[in-house]
């Protein structure tokens, strides 16, 4: 038993410790499992604030089926492998997209990456890496994203992991409301500034309205997914 892989039940219970606040120990000692096994488990799948009992079992799938051994040469079902380059076209899709909806370069290039690891976690060190950049222009992107709450971060010894977890289009919605309720608020200034009889005051209380209502329907939006998610979850 402890040596063996967890199963998805485990593992669920893996994310009910972490959320309890249970320490690595404990939720070992409930599992029966060792305490090195609970650590090694969670510090390559996201870390005790990313853990996720089902993207850990894909992530353990996934290298499962990469361990399997190749096809002999010459089997008609041999092909060659262009995973690695179809993903890296995709990366590139997924940003250039990102820089096209108001995302900043360099930040879209570090959300494709994490969206497009196995744990959704990177350290600086592996974020430079991978983009070829320097840590100046990785440091200043998770810091832009971190302020909108798109990724956060985690001590792991003397590295810092940034992570990116199922919440983040949650999140990335909110920022969007934010904005709607700043347009209303400041338009309906202008309202009050000039007048609403007024020309520029009957437009700036339209627009104040607009923004206002839609604001209200993406909070909606935005709790129905929540409440989604959180049944998925379950």
């Amino acid at each position: 038993m402890p040596g063996e892989r967890l199963t998805f039940e485990e593992r669920r219970r893996v994310a009910a410790g972490l959320s309890a606040g249970l320490s690595y120990a404990e939720i070992g000692r409930r599992l029966g499992r060792p305490k090195s096994t609970v650590i090694r488990e969670v510090a390559r799948n996201g870390g005790a604030h990313g853990y996720r009992a089902t993207r850990a079992q894909q992530a353990t799938d996934w290298r499962a089926h990469r361990r399997k051994p190749a096809r002999p040469v010459g089997d008609p079902a041999t092909a060659p492998d262009d995973a690695p380059k179809a993903r890296h076209e995709f990366e590139d899709g997924f940003a250039e997209m990102m820089t096209r909806t108001g995302v900043p370069a360099m930040m879209a290039k570090v959300l494709a990456c994490l969206f497009t690891t196995e744990t959704g976690s990177l350290t600086a060190g592996e974020l430079v890496a991978r983009l070829r950049v320097s840590p100046a222009s990785v440091s200043k992107a998770v810091g832009w994203l971190e302020s909108r709450g798109l990724i956060s971060r985690e001590r792991e010894g003397r590295r810092e992991r940034y992570l990116i977890d199922d919440d983040v289009s949650y999140r990335a919605w909110l920022v969007s409301i934010r904005s709607m309720a700043k347009w209303a608020e400041f338009a309906q200034r202008g309202v009050d500034l000039f007048g609403p009889a007024t020309p520029a005051g009957a437009r700036l209380s339209t627009t104040s309205e607009f923004f206002r209502h839609l604001g209200l329907d993406m909070i909606q939006a935005a709790e129905h997914w929540r409440q989604t998610l959180s049944a998925r979850h379950d």
